[in-house]
């Protein structure tokens, strides 16, 4: 037996999965095209370029997030992760002046990758709920944040032209940033559906039983995920910094919430075993063109977490019938 005997199962979700992500779609379409019946300068190519470059971010880190999330466990950390890569970054920035750009997406990555190596080993291997685990390193990371800030904050004055031009330049009128997720979201989709290493995510969640009987190695993947989830988090600070081009403690605050809200708006089953990436990057997108639409039509900003809620709760709501449901006993997912 092997883990390729799971595929029928992913094979018959297939239709489902494309339909849940046709439905983001059309849902985006619909709330483009009605706030700028209302406000015509909401489809200006400045506007679009906005919504693009707020949602990168958040589309990265829920494209690890998904990683985490099929086989049944969750990372709670990755807004954490982003502010301290980002101050990391910044500060090496402004004590080494000439050091190459590149480097500082490296130590980036790096920062994250070491915090999601933490994160996946005592999941995995120690056996505690990811959700424990996570919580606690958004705390434990938080505070070492605010040692290490001490109340400085990271200046324009001090980022390389060229790191911030990634913030903010475009390519044939598309932002880096959303350059970047989109190859992201490509590669990784790919890879999930592709290679085996990315199908046994799947067969971890949707059935880990039969994920051992088939000799899926369960605990190299789940940290195998959460180092990835970690590493992109880590960029993600990177291209915080350079799209900000300044960084306190607050960096990266609540981004976890907006993450886990954007994956599970974008159809990935909260209890593992369904969902894909680029779901998670519309949904992203989708949270937040409806946060732009409300700033648009001059809404309160306060609709703009009412909705988010709403949409969170609607989705594993409407999930069908056949669709997954926790496990008795269950411990990785919230």
């Amino acid at each position: 037996m092997t883990a390729l005997s799971l595929s029928p199962k992913f094979a018959r979700g297939g239709a489902l999965l494309r339909a849940r992500e046709v439905g983001i779609g059309v849902v985006l379409v619909v709330v483009f095209a009605a706030t700028t019946l209302h406000n015509h300068h909401f489809a200006t190519a400045n506007s679009v370029q906005q919504l693009l470059s707020g949602a990168a971010l958040i589309a990265i880190l829920g494209v690890g997030e998904t990683l985490v999330i099929v086989t049944r466990n969750v990372d709670l950390s990755v807004g954490s992760i982003v502010g301290l890569s980002a101050y990391t970054v910044g500060r090496l920035f402004s004590h080494h002046p000439g050091m190459p750009v590149i480097i500082g997406f490296v130590i980036g990555i790096a920062v994250g990758a070491v915090i999601g190596a933490v994160n996946g080993f005592v999941t995995a291997a120690l056996r505690v709920p990811s959700l424990v685990v996570t919580l606690a390193m958004l705390y434990i990371v938080r505070g070492v944040d605010g040692l290490i800030v001490n109340g400085h904050i990271i200046v324009p004055s001090s980022i390389p032209s060229a790191f911030v031009a990634i913030g903010f330049r475009t390519f044939l009128g598309i932002p880096w940033l959303a350059i970047i997720a989109f190859a992201i979201v490509v590669i990784v989709a790919y890879a999930m559906r592709s290679f085996r290493s990315g199908r046994d995510l799947y067969a971890i969640g949707s059935n880990p039983e039969a994920a051992a009987l088939a000799g899926v190695p369960a605990a190299r993947r789940v940290f195998t995920a959460f180092v990835i989830s970690g590493s992109l988090a880590g960029l993600c600070g990177a291209l915080f910094l350079a799209l900000h081009a300044e960084v306190d403690v607050t960096a990266g605050l609540g981004y976890e919430l907006l993450v886990v809200s954007a994956v599970v708006v974008g159809g990935v089953a909260i209890f593992g075993g369904s969902g894909t990436v680029v779901g998670a990057a519309l949904g992203a997108l989708l949270l937040n063109t409806i946060n732009q639409a409300l700033v648009a039509s001059r809404v309160s900003s306060f609709w703009n977490e009412a909705i988010a809620g709403a949409l969170l709760l609607a989705r594993p709501v409407a999930e069908p019938a056949g669709g997954p449901r926790p496990a008795v006993g269950a411990g990785g997912a919230p």
